[in-house]
């Protein structure tokens, strides 16, 4: 059955090199990165005149969920082509609505495929660290603002999202070192792969 794979966690959790190390494990992937629609999103603020801020008020009224939009549309489009797409992107919010999950599931049984979730756990002084070392401009905010920024995140695993009857709906993905890293990876493309 064809999948659509969700690697989701707050940033800085490390979902980049999970998604890119997984898409290359598996067989059949199509690898999408919602961080590739930042340049369109920089061209937003500019023409409204706005500071870049992706943390801004203008950002969630005007960018945030359209950029899910578009990378879920092209997700959505991939499947018509291969057996597996990966998203790499956040998904905060959406992946803790049950409306969202539930619509995106019907539109994904039209396609004979399945919605997996990913949820990258890593330490928050992990993150931390690992914002500071990428040195982004997306981050500049953050880590100015480090508590307010950390209150307003959300690290607790989406186990709502888990039927103990399905192996593959919702996997942990442990990545707060490498030998976790090295152990889950192992661990999620074993249950991937089984037919």
């Amino acid at each position: 059955m064809k999948k659509l794979i969700l690697v989701t966690s707050p940033p800085a959790c490390g979902k980049t090199f999970v998604s890119k190390e997984l898409s290359k494990a598996l067989s059949h992937v199509v690898y999408l990165d919602k961080d590739t629609l930042i340049c369109l999103s920089k061209q937003i603020f500019k023409v409204a005149g706005e500071e870049y801020n992706r943390s801004s008020d203008f950002f969630e009224e005007n960018i945030r969920d359209y950029e899910y939009e578009a990378i879920v549309a092209l997700a959505l489009e991939a499947l018509d082509y291969d057996d597996i797409t990966l998203i790499n992107a956040p998904f905060t919010r959406e992946v803790r609505d049950k409306v969202y999950i539930d619509s995106l599931k019907e539109k994904l049984k039209e396609k004979d495929a399945k919605l997996v979730v990913i949820w990258v756990e890593t330490s928050i002084e992990v993150c931390r660290q690992r914002m500071i070392e990428r040195n982004s401009d997306r981050d500049t905010w953050k880590l100015t603002h480090w508590e307010e920024y950390i209150a307003s995140c959300n690290f607790n695993i989406p186990t709502e999202l888990d039927d103990p009857e399905v192996l593959d709906d919702l996997l942990i993905f442990h990545n707060s070192s490498k030998e976790e890293f090295d152990q889950s990876l192992k661990n999620c493309v074993r249950i991937l792969e089984e037919k």
